[in-house]
């Protein structure tokens, strides 16, 4: 099937720079012109735009998504002794910030249909120290905010989402980042809005929490040399905000066409062996990746390799059974649906330069690997 020639690449920043070259190299000629390299008035500029695109009131510009997990829990006041029900099947470093603050994590299963953290399961992990929920909007899927936040009111926990993957996400007509105590935003450069360095933002409607947070990200400072908090270095650079000021007027039409490739995606693999995860109703799936879920995956990548198109797993070992978190002593077979959907999970190419021709290519092969029902 495959020809000499044909190669579909997994994800192509290069062919995106070439498009907005002579923007991003002017917005860094203009902050080396004003030498404004530690936030400045681009991270400014950033934090207004981003916060109205969230439709939220504050967005605080940090160095990365996983520094906006740690502030969002601290303004919280989660500590040691307390503990945080979250997804296992994510990016380690959901778990991880909650480890910084001395609280534990606490894993629970995934809905196979979504592949997002299951309602149901929140409610029965809640304990007399449980303070928080952090939901994860997996590949750019909103979960089911209405359940889970009816879930946090009732027993009067926090609700902190890690939109990492999930920017411009709707639930039910809104936007990811405004539901809860705070969100999470990561612009790692293979996001849908990504830097060109580490970067990340918390958004939220709460001016405590806000205030609080840009303290806590230079240094706990309330004013220059007097400092209220033990705090951090996670200020966003210069640089990094300029980048994502150009991105973000691109932002809207790239989910568009990340959006029509996903379509596209699924008509075209309709009767191939693969599933393919659901887009409830009232949810807009901004599709950060796009996921097929097979049998013998890594075989079936192997195999697409040697067709010239190029995957990726996200991911191949939940959270709960990583070696650094094996002192919670959640073992194998604990979350059956999580643990079968990282043994299958496979991510297709998907990027918004990406043309229908790569799609079609792409969806064939992995019909003719995978075969048909």
């Amino acid at each position: 099937m495959k020809t000499a020639n044909v190669t579909v690449p997994y994800f192509d920043l290069k062919a995106q720079y070439g498009l907005l070259r002579d923007e991003i190299l002017e917005a860094l000629d203009r902050v080396c012109q004003n030498a404004s390299f530690i936030l400045g008035e681009e991270a400014e500029r950033f934090e207004q735009a981003f916060a109205n695109y969230c439709e939220v009131k504050h967005c605080v510009a940090l160095n990365s998504g996983t520094s906006a997990l740690h502030l969002a829990l601290l303004t919280g006041g989660i500590g040691a002794g307390d503990e945080v029900i979250t997804t296992s099947n994510t990016f380690i470093a959901t778990a991880e910030a909650i480890a910084y603050t001395g609280a534990t994590p606490v894993f629970v299963d995934i809905e196979p249909g979504t592949a997002n953290i299951d309602p149901a399961a929140i409610q029965s992990a809640i304990t007399k120290r449980t303070r928080a929920i952090i939901p994860v909007h997996l590949y750019g899927r909103p979960c089911n905010i209405d359940a889970i936040m009816e879930i946090a009111t009732r027993h009067r926990l926090l609700v902190i989402e890690d939109a990492c993957q999930a920017h411009g996400a709707r639930y039910a007509g809104n936007r990811v980042g405004g539901f809860g105590h705070a969100a999470a935003f990561s612009f790692y450069p293979g996001k849908n809005l990504g830097a060109y360095g580490e970067g990340g933002a918390l958004t939220t409607n709460d001016d405590d929490v806000a205030a609080m947070a840009r303290s806590l990200r230079s240094h706990g400072e309330s004013t220059r040399y007097l400092h209220k908090y033990v705090g951090y270095n996670y200020r966003m650079d210069g640089f990094q905000a300029a980048v994502l000021n150009v991105k973000m007027k691109y932002l809207e039409q790239w989910t568009d066409k990340r959006q029509a490739c996903a379509e596209l995606y699924r008509h075209l693999l309709r009767n191939a062996n693969v599933r393919l995860l659901e887009d409830p109703a009232g949810v807009e799936c901004v599709y950060h990746l796009f996921a097929a879920y097979v049998e013998n995956r890594d075989k079936v990548r192997a195999e697409l390799e040697k067709l010239g198109v190029q995957t990726a797993v996200h991911y191949p070992r939940p959270v709960h059974l990583q070696e650094a978190f094996s002192y919670l002593e959640q073992g194998p077979g604990s979350l059956p649906f999580t643990e079968r959907a990282c043994e299958q999970v496979l991510s297709m190419p998907l990027f918004p330069e990406m043309t229908e021709e790569q799609v079609s290519y792409a969806s064939h092969c992995l019909s003719e690997v995978a075969g048909n029902k």
